[in-house]
């Protein structure tokens, strides 16, 4: 153990004092980081042992181990997930995660015999225990999670540890550099690194990664819930207007979006906004009025706040979870539910990225455009940049300076049916054209367990 890791161990073993305290005050606003506490520091409740039959020496015997720390790195996992069980039938997953969102999305994918706890805090004795537990054959990090600890352990224990759908951006490359001594043997030790992009290969090299193959993003494979994306598009055809989604929207772009509307009382004439968008002067003002917003916030736990501030600008809200069948009316449809994207984008007859507004890097817009969905982005797209600049070129998104260029280019859209009808063409090519991330990271998962 170098002197920056022996640091590093100090400082995250004494942290775990402050580490129960912090999921003790989240527990109270989502439940899920009350659950098995212990797990994150490597102890087990008994009962698990019932379920840890597999063989310690047949690598095809032992569980495929997966991390994807929260939401979007389970949803990737998904994908990744259903090409290696075609790979290798009959496997155990054993799928860990660092955010209560995260292991409700990861308990969809279990089937009998599959394992799901929390990853472990990122000491040697917990990383330890954890490895001694379960024994895994291979273990598959998803997209960013390098812990040091975590690889050094993996490397001590002959645990293979590979890095899938991997990115990493100029920003975090700086950051890892500035922490060189850590972050470069711990990319250096991983036995892996599928990169998503040649940028992104580019980057995890400088920082010593053993790059193996640039297979894309994992989320071009994603296939939308049918009946969910057939739902949204029932209600699109019902509604009275055109819908326009705020989507994945971060703290912030909801008060920035209002903002920017500069909301009135009155009503404008949808023929007034027409025309003024026609003559490419839209007013903002009247945005409200000539379209139907729908806003889903990217964490839950903001749902209660985002409807607050809505109602305090003066604006009728229906929530998703009070729906029984079509979406009540109202200045604002607030998608309050978790796993529905799918329906969300059927719904929308265009999307605003959120993320991107706010300078928070963005979000994944693939899942839009898997769905036909057309994508306006703000500026700050720097997690997804290469995702967003191929959808731009390929006309299935348009960047915008800020928010107000934002709500003005997506009403203008959802209010001409022929351009968004060529928007949603082109959004739904740019999804299949590139395609592929999934089987041949699967194809070279299999190809490392069997050489054990």
């Amino acid at each position: 153990m170098n002197p920056a890791r022996a640091l590093y161990s100090l400082v995250t073993w004494g942290a775990q004092p402050l580490l129960r305290r912090k999921l003790r005050r989240r527990a109270k606003a989502e439940p899920g980081y009350g659950v098995a506490i212990g797990e994150r520091f490597g102890r087990y409740p008994a009962p698990i042992d019932s379920l840890m039959l597999h063989s310690s020496s047949d690598p095809l015997g032992r569980f495929v181990w997966i991390h994807a720390v929260s939401l979007g790195e389970t949803r990737a996992a998904a994908i990744l997930l259903a090409a290696l069980r075609e790979q290798l039938p009959g496997m155990r997953l054993l799928l860990t995660h660092g955010t209560a969102t995260g292991r409700a999305e990861g308990e969809k994918l279990l089937l009998p015999g599959d394992l799901q706890v929390w990853q472990p805090w990122d000491t040697p004795g917990a990383v330890a225990r954890f490895l001694s537990k379960f024994r895994p054959a291979i273990g598959i990090l998803m997209e960013t999670e390098v812990w040091p600890n975590l690889v050094a352990g993996c490397r001590k224990q002959g645990v293979p540890l590979v890095l899938a759908n991997a990115r990493l951006n100029a920003k975090s490359l700086r950051s890892a550099q500035r922490l060189a001594a850590l972050a470069r043997p711990a990319y250096s030790s991983l036995a892996a690194v599928w990169a998503q992009t040649q940028d992104d290969a580019q980057r995890l090299r400088a920082i010593g990664a053993q790059v193996a193959g640039v297979f894309g993003n994992l989320k071009f494979d994603v296939v939308p819930d049918a009946a969910q994306l057939a739902q949204g598009r029932i209600w699109r055809a019902q509604a009275l207007r055109p819908v326009v989604m705020l989507a994945s929207s971060r703290e912030g772009e909801e008060a920035l979006w209002l903002e920017n509307l500069r909301l009135k009382t009155a009503s404008a004439r949808v023929q007034h906004a027409q025309g003024a968008i026609n003559s490419g002067a839209f007013c903002a003002e009247s945005a409200v009025r000539t379209v139907q917003w729908l806003i889903v916030p990217r964490h839950p736990q903001r749902f209660d706040e985002v409807h607050q501030l809505l109602l305090q600008a003066g604006l009728t809200v229906s929530r998703r979870s009070t729906w029984t069948g079509a979406p009540d009316a109202a200045d604002v449809w607030l998608g309050d539910s978790l796993g529905e994207m799918a329906l969300y984008y059927g719904l929308a007859h265009v999307a605003m990225l959120g993320g991107s507004f706010a300078p928070l890097g963005g979000q994944n817009l693939i899942e839009a455009a898997a769905c036909g969905c057309p994508v306006v982005l703000g500026p700050h797209t720097f997690n997804f940049s290469e995702a967003a600049e191929l959808a731009c070129a390929a006309g299935a998104a348009q960047r915008v300076p800020d928010m107000a260029a934002g709500i003005a280019h997506a009403s203008g859209l959802a209010l001409d049916p022929a351009a968004h009808a060529a928007a949603s063409e082109r959004a739904s090519r740019f999804s299949t054209a590139h395609r592929g991330a999934a089987q041949a990271t699967a194809q070279a998962i299999l190809g490392m367990v069997q050489r054990q």
